[in-house]
């Protein structure tokens, strides 16, 4: 199936990324890890994971149409991202346009508990896209996780672990999840999981299966992460974006750390602890430190859309936007 982008929205997202010239189409590179590694890299640190069209929105909903998309992060260039169906079916037309070969898989996610994945896998609310080289090796991307995400292509081969960002490892493993009963060779799934030092264990995080996901499957998963009660997405204002450098040899650039906000507080890590540089109170404090921190500026729509919403911030003596 062909991208949904013209050659020159391509063009123009290649741009918006930052990504050298030697990697666009008309210097014709090679399709091979380095040009997939800096896609990757290029687009997770310009593109950052942003719940927040579910909270500064007049109508708290999340559309995933890839045209939308586009519409938003690259010709608004305001600094937006989106969440993981946003930035997964993007990335997925880029990559298609570019001439990949690329599907979209569907993911089971573990929650969080005390800041660990934990407990069973939850339905599908998330997705990654699967490359295959020309070299027939096989990838796993994902631009659309956030925190303990992959900062670069992940190796369908199990146990193959990559340095992540700092002391960080991650993984894929083969293997059954525990709610699964009809347990064969095939019903395998791929594990993500990620530690934070080789001396600890490893955190399962999401499954997935090798089974393409399409776009009835993904309006689904939306309908239920972006309105369901029960759904944390929409009570917690979410924002990821990985921070970039130029790597030691030369030859190209890496993810050294990342910037977060969940509701209120604003955390760094830069390939070490996390630390928080900034609480906000109120949602003047909270649109300063947006744009302060990450770049994001928001239309006087998208700022009132919270105003009664279950995560305005309304400080100490409910000053809200004021």
């Amino acid at each position: 199936m062909a991208s949904v982008y013209t050659p020159e929205q391509i063009t123009k997202f290649l741009d918006y990324i930052e990504l050298p010239k030697k990697y666009h189409p008309s210097s014709n590179p090679v399709h091979d890890l380095d040009y997939l590694t800096q896609l990757h890299v290029h687009t997770i640190s310009k593109i950052p994971y942003d719940n927040l069209s579910l909270h500064y929105s007049p109508t708290h909903k999340i559309n995933i149409d890839p045209l939308h998309s586009y519409q938003k992060i690259v010709e608004n260039a305001r600094g937006r991202g989106g969440y993981c169906m946003e930035n997964s079916l993007l990335f997925n037309h880029i990559l298609r346009g570019l001439g990949f070969q690329v599907y979209t898989a569907g993911v089971r996610i573990r929650l969080r508990k005390d800041g660990v994945p934990d407990g069973d896998y939850i339905g599908w609310v998330h997705l990654v896209n699967i490359v295959t080289l020309p070299d027939s090796t096989r990838w796993m991307l994902d631009v659309g996780f956030g925190g303990d995400g992959a900062t670069l292509p992940v190796p369908l081969i199990p146990g193959q672990i990559l340095s992540n960002i700092g002391s960080q490892e991650i993984r894929l493993i083969r293997d059954h999840i525990p709610t699964q009963t009809h347990r064969t060779d095939a019903t395998k799934l791929w594990i993500y999981q990620y530690r934070n030092f080789a001396s600890q264990p490893w955190n399962s995080f999401y499954a997935f299966p090798e089974t393409e996901f399409m776009e009835a499957d993904f309006k689904v998963m939306n309908w239920y992460t972006g309105s369901s009660p029960t759904s944390f997405q929409t009570f917690t204002c979410i924002l990821i974006k990985f921070l970039r450098r130029e790597r030691e040899d030369g030859k190209g650039q890496e993810v050294y750390g990342k910037r977060m906000l969940v509701n209120g507080t604003v955390k760094e890590n830069l390939g070490g602890k996390t630390k928080v540089v900034r609480e906000c109170r109120t949602e003047g404090e909270r649109i300063e430190a947006l744009e302060e921190w990450f770049g994001m500026r928001f239309t006087e729509e998208e700022r009132e859309g919270i105003k009664g919403h279950v995560t305005e911030l309304k400080g100490a003596h409910g000053e809200g936007l004021e």
